[in-house]
This record gives C-alpha cells, structure tokens and sequence, in this order.
C-alpha cells in the first residue's frame, strides 16, 4: 500500500508540488520543444550550475548530460569504472549515474501487495537505483532525488543545504530567473553569517544560523528541489521525440529490423515485461520496479579502492534495493528478499550519444559497454560456464565465451531472462529497435 503523507507543506511547496503532479498527469507525445515556464528555467540554472559543489567545478549535468542521455558524458569513464568523480578529486560513488530524464513519473516508493503476508511482493517507484529517494518527503521521488547528491561527499559535497541556498540566492548571469522572482524575497531574506564563504568552500563547514533562518534554508531547499524536478519533468528533458515516437503517430516508418526488434521486445526476448510500453503513459519503458539480474562485479569500480568511505574494499557487495530496506524499519523484514535488487531503468535515451564511436556504459555498476553485450548476457546467462575470475572484464568473458558469477547470487530473475534461444541477428534486431528510443529524432 502507499503511505500516506501528512506532511505539511509551505505555500510554495505545494503550489509546486501541484504543477508538478498535475504537468505529469498530462497527455505525452512526440512534439517540438516549447520554452520553459519561469519554474522550470530556475530548476535548469539549478541544474547545469556548477558553484553548486564544494570546488564550484560539479554540477547535476556533469553526471546527467542532456547530449548522452541525461547520464555520464565521459567516454574514457565509461569504459572503465562508469562510476564518476565528485566535486572533491579522488572521491568516487559506487553505481553509474542513471538516466535523470523520464524519472520525474516514477511513483512514490511503495510495496505492491495484497499486504504485509503476501508471498511476493513487489516495491516500486522511488528514484536512485536503490530507490532510497522514495519520494515521502516532498511528494515525488525526483524531487526527494533532487536534494542528495549536493550534500554528498563523494558527489557535490556541501557541507551544509544552506550553502546550496546562499550561493542560488546570489545567482550569476546563468540565471536568466531568481529564486526570488519565483518564490518570493522572503526565502532569500536570510542572516547569512560573515564566515559563510569559507564555511562553504570547506569540507565539514557549520554554518550557524537561527532557528527562523534555518528553518528558511529548509523551505528554500524543498522549493529549488521542485524547481528542479519540474525542469526534469519538462519537454525539454521528458521530451517523447525518439523514432519510436514519430512512429507510433504514423509520421515515420520503422526499418525492417527495427519493426522485427519490436516484435521480439515484445514477445519472445520478454523484454517488455519489466520495460514496459503503456501508451497511456507514453511508453516509458520501466515498470518502476527493482530486479536482480545476476549481474557481474565491474572490476573497474573506483569505489573498491575507496577504503575511507568502503572499508571492505573490493570485498563489497552492492545489495541494491535490500540494502535500502535494511535501513527502514518498516521494510527491514523485506530486505533479505531484495538483496541485489536494482531498479528497472527506463530504456529511453539508452543508445544517446553526441558520436556514433563515444562509450556508454550499461547496468547499474556499468559493467557492459554495448548495447549488444547486454542484450547478449540476457539471452545467454544461464547456457553459459562461469568464469574463474568473478572480476572477469566483459570483453574478456565474451572472448572467453563465459560469464563471471553473479554478484549477488540471490533473488536473481531467472523468469525473464538467462537463457532466451535468441539467435544472433535476433540480438541485433533488439539493439536496433532500442536504437529508435533516442530523443531528438528528426522526422
């Protein structure tokens, strides 16, 4: 059942959440960019701001590249860990940036069940890949999503959420719209104390303010989350503009292989059990739930050699979902059971890039480097031997016609994939249609 939330909100939190639920409930489709309201050109400047770390040098976009697919924009990264480096050099997270496009209609985090004794129940929603921005603080996960990576040390890393207010209340000319003329003055009419600058620009800074300024900062800080969620919710970056798009309103044809792809999506490959294509939403190509694929280690993971935030090194499991549950009390008994759970990602945009030959990365660690290769660990991971090394690279299990163990031998989905019968040029037609989900299609 989905909480209840009987959070009170301020009036600007709620006129925001409002447009941002009622924006959502819209009809999609394929259609030409229009320009941005004044809410979303404030969340944009939020996004692409880079003064918005510890250095000044880390902004949203540097791991959510509108031109990649809203996700990591760096080939040489990419190839390797897929995991990027924060504001702080030498300070890595440990999964690959997902997609930020499309994730504003993930619901709030909740189980889908009968009840509390039903045999399987399924969470859903719930943004990061483990779901932990559930979306129960400000009514949409994007926006609870909106308000981690600034304040994390190993992402954006301000000591404090009211560095992150003090430096959008003293915008620069990328903000063609202030958080003023949006909200008001009164957010901004705070005490700032006069060591602020260094407090900001220093790991572990104490800003000291007054309860009523504090409590300022927290309502600046819930609204510029909005205002960035409802950005990620505009056409702009929700934009319904791939192939597929044009084709599904008759304004273009798919290819042979394409239409062949669809089908196999469709039915045998069971793809779009989990990547779904409800019209009514406009095919978004996620169920929003969490699965363990019984994917490999990616041995190129910076976090293992992170052993001041990873003590265990490259003894660490990623336990996804469960590892989220565990920290809930009212989920903790659901734990066990999602060990290695990661979040069903939209396949929108999972081929964009700016050049045919730059590296993407795919899975939540970035293990695989093609589309082909997954496809081809989907059809084929349960025919094939385990590798002996489970750090096995993934160019060098396909040469050695293997795969390294799961990293997480647990609740690994053995109904929808592992052993497909897809044939080769099967595999390829399934890459080409998800070729089609790129936004910016030119019909």
């Amino acid at each position: 059942m989905r909480p209840s939330n009987r959070r009170r909100y301020s009036p600007i939190v709620t006129l925001l959440l409002g447009a941002l639920q009622f924006h959502l409930a819209s009809p999609v489709m394929a259609q030409p960019v229009p320009g941005l309201s004044d809410v979303e050109q404030l969340g944009k400047s939020i996004f692409f701001d880079p003064r918005l770390s510890l250095n000044g040098n880390q902004s949203c976009a540097a791991c959510h590249d509108p031109d990649w697919g809203w996700t990591g924009p760096d080939s040489n990264t990419n190839a390797l860990g897929s995991v990027y480096e924060g504001s702080i050099a030498g300070r890595f997270g440990n999964r690959k940036p997902p997609s930020s496009a499309y994730a504003t209609f993930s619901p709030i985090f909740h189980l889908d069940a009968a009840g509390p004794q039903a045999k399987n129940p399924s969470f859903v929603g719930g943004n990061f890949w483990d779901g932990r921005a559930t979306g129960e603080k400000l009514g949409n996960p994007a926006a609870d999503q909106a308000q981690g990576p600034f304040l994390n040390p190993v992402e954006q890393a301000l000591p404090d959420s009211a560095c992150v207010i003090y430096r959008i209340c003293d915008p620069d000319d990328s903000y063609p719209v202030t958080l003023t003329e949006v909200a008001g003055p009164e957010l901004c009419a705070i005490d700032w104390p006069a060591d602020i600058e260094t407090n900001c620009a220093t790991e572990g800074g104490i800003v000291g303010l007054d309860p009523e300024d504090r409590s300022r900062v927290g309502e600046a800080y819930d609204t510029i989350a909005l205002a960035i969620a409802m950005y990620e919710a505009s056409p702009e970056s929700n934009a319904f503009t791939s192939k597929f798009d044009y084709a599904q309103r008759s304004m273009v044809k798919l290819t042979a292989q394409e239409r062949w792809g669809r089908n196999l999506f469709l039915g045998k490959a069971k793809c779009a059990r989990c990547h779904t294509m409800n019209p009514r939403q406009g095919a978004l190509f996620t169920d929003f739930t969490y699965d363990n694929l019984g994917l490999p280690r990616n041995p190129d993971n910076p976090w293992y050699d992170m052993l001041a935030f990873n003590p265990l090194g490259p003894d660490w499991i990623d336990l996804g979902l469960g590892g989220f549950l565990d920290s809930r009390i009212d989920y903790q008994h659901y734990a066990a059971e999602s060990n290695g759970k990661h979040k069903v990602p939209t396949l929108r945009n999972v081929d964009r890039r700016p050049f045919p030959g730059s590296v993407k990365a795919f899975g939540h660690n970035g293990y695989f480097k093609t589309l082909k290769q997954i496809v081809h660990f989907y059809n084929t991971r349960d025919i094939k031997p385990i590798c002996p090394d489970p750090f096995t690279p993934v160019e060098m299990a396909i040469m050695a016609d293997c795969w390294p163990e799961p990293e997480v031998d647990v609740n690994i989905n053995t109904e929808e994939l592992g052993d497909l019968g897809l044939s080769e040029a099967e595999e390829d037609a399934i890459v080409a249609f998800m070729k089609t989900l790129s936004d910016g299609f030119n019909p």
